[in-house]
């Protein structure tokens, strides 16, 4: 069954989700970034590339013919083929079609209101469907 791991109170969803994509990447996970849009799927992507002075994230959009190779998958599209179903990153305020297909999802949930109020939606419809779920928050120890 999908591990579903909630990450609340994120100041900048993009910043975070470079991070977890290194620390993924360092753990030789393969992970796949789901963007809320083209725009924010093409700002994760030049993201990747500045994230660290010191550290390369191999990483492709989704369609490249590099992706089966390449251990971070970013996606705007749900209904992309994607070819690593380790991790899942969601960016997006909607509960992905397809998330069953992954071991492992993380909804990372901003400190704007309006997304904080779809995540708990999600949250509860997780937990009604007895998915296991974690809850971090940023910024609390």
């Amino acid at each position: 069954m999908t591990r579903i791991d909630f990450h609340t109170n994120i100041p900048d969803k993009l910043a975070y989700a470079c991070r977890l994509a290194r620390k993924a990447y360092g753990a030789r996970a393969k992970i796949v970034v789901l963007a809320d849009s083209p725009e924010q799927a093409d700002a994760l992507n030049a993201a990747m590339w500045t994230v660290s002075d010191t550290d390369f994230i191999p990483h492709v959009m989704a369609g490249d013919p590099l992706a089966a190779q390449t251990p971070i998958v970013i996606t705007d599209n749900e209904d992309s083929e994607l070819p690593h179903h380790d991790m899942l990153v969601n960016l997006t305020r909607r509960r992905p079609r397809n998330f069953t297909q992954f071991a492992r999802v993380f909804e990372i949930i901003s400190i704007d209101e309006e997304d904080a109020a779809e995540g708990r939606k999600r949250y509860i419809a997780y937990k009604k469907e007895s998915y296991p779920l974690t809850h971090f928050v940023a910024g609390q120890s």
